[in-house]
């Protein structure tokens, strides 16, 4: 049987993993500056994260939610106590894109609406509901056009944004923490108090992605919050499981479960759960949060003096470097000549870099190294 072929790949097999490096089946080492899409959060292999799911899965690895699961509750008041919304609840699920499409549902039941305020460039998955906020039409096969309404707005253009909210038809307003295939473009910090004003007023479900940008990546927990704001939903995943398939979201109390309203089979299990809290755990231990913020200033000072460097977008260890010229070439010679994985993103002239966070800067500062070497 042949594979779906809808996947371009570098030609690499990958057979192990340690720390912020993999290993292909030539044993040639490559340092990971890309997480297999932001999601290695604590790194790979983690001694906490093998222990942790090893231990889960030698007493149960999985039952559905028909039945009590403690470990969830466990879950919930690590994730309350690191990311300060101690009010809100969690539905687990088990991917990105779920998590957008139960946060769209959710701010439908709420606000008997269903019109959605997203914005140019964003990406909030491959399903249908997430397609049709992301703005992509490529994307989208003929069933998944027009099942609701959306608009599409500017980010950070506030004249727009006061426009559309300010409708009696709009459910939601979904907005990623920092955009991560459009290219490591982000919400002002006034633009996300705004947002989250104008919503509060016209009784808009403010949805925060923060699949990529959340969990540590940016310095703060989640990147909205470096805008001291709080928002009705916020949808995870990526770096909550550190590679196993974890998703969820935090719904504000004002959100009323009933019976059947969400469901799902495989989330929340007993072995996404361990994953879960060996990452929360890890966070904490090793104060992670702090160590990204000081490896993501040094980084950034080396690599500011490079003149054919446009900008540096993003925050903390999501960052992306752009070019005035497309970086797929220099992305290969990272890769065969120096043996480093970057990323790329709808921006054709932007490396995306996404590292394990607990990279050291001895351990990262081989990438500054060989980008002053190619781009000479």
């Amino acid at each position: 049987m042949s594979l779906f072929n809808v996947y371009p790949r570098f030609d690499i097999t990958l057979t192990r993993a340690k720390g912020v490096y993999v290993f292909d089946s030539n044993n040639q080492q490559y340092l990971d500056l890309y997480g297999g899409h932001g999601v290695i959060s604590i790194g790979h292999s983690h001694p906490a994260y093998i222990n942790q799911v090893t231990a889960q899965l030698e007493k149960i690895g999985y039952y559905s939610n028909s039945v009590n699961m403690p470990i969830q509750e466990v879950l919930a008041n690590k994730l309350a106590a690191q990311s300060g919304y101690h009010n809100h609840q969690l539905f687990l699920c088990n991917s990105g894109a779920e998590a957008n499409e139960n946060a769209i549902k959710l701010a439908s039941f709420h606000t008997g609406n269903k019109k959605v305020i997203a914005f140019h460039g964003s990406f909030h998955g491959r399903t249908a509901a997430a397609l049709n906020v992301t703005d992509n039409p490529k994307l989208s096969a003929p069933v998944n056009l027009d099942n609701f309404p959306v608009e599409f707005i500017d980010l950070n253009n506030v004249e727009q944004l006061a426009d559309a909210v300010n409708s009696n038809d709009v459910c939601a307003v979904i907005v990623e923490g920092i955009q991560g295939v459009g290219g490591l473009n982000a919400p002002t910090e006034d633009y996300l108090k705004l947002l989250a004003q104008l919503c509060k007023q016209n009784s808009v479900v403010l949805i925060v992605d923060e699949i990529q940008s959340g969990y540590g990546r940016s310095g703060k927990f989640f990147a909205h919050q470096y805008a001291g704001i709080e928002a009705d939903i916020i949808t995870m995943a990526k770096g909550m499981g550190n590679g196993f398939p974890v998703g969820g979201l935090l719904i504000h109390p004002d959100i009323k479960p009933e019976h059947g309203m969400l469901a799902t089979t495989f989330g929340g299990n007993h072995l996404a759960c361990a994953a879960g809290i060996a990452v929360l755990d890890t966070l904490a231990d090793e104060e992670l949060l702090k160590h990204v913020i000081q490896v993501s200033k040094w980084l950034i000072n080396e690599l500011q003096p490079i003149t054919k460097i446009k900008a540096i977008k993003g925050k903390g260890l999501m960052l992306g470097v752009e070019f005035d010229f497309p970086v797929k070439e220099l992305r290969t010679a990272l890769l065969n000549d120096c043996y480093i994985l970057t990323g790329a993103s709808a921006n054709p002239n932007l490396l995306r870099i996404l590292p394990p966070l607990p990279i050291k800067i001895d351990e990262i500062a081989p990438f500054s190294i060989a980008l002053k070497e190619i781009l000479a």
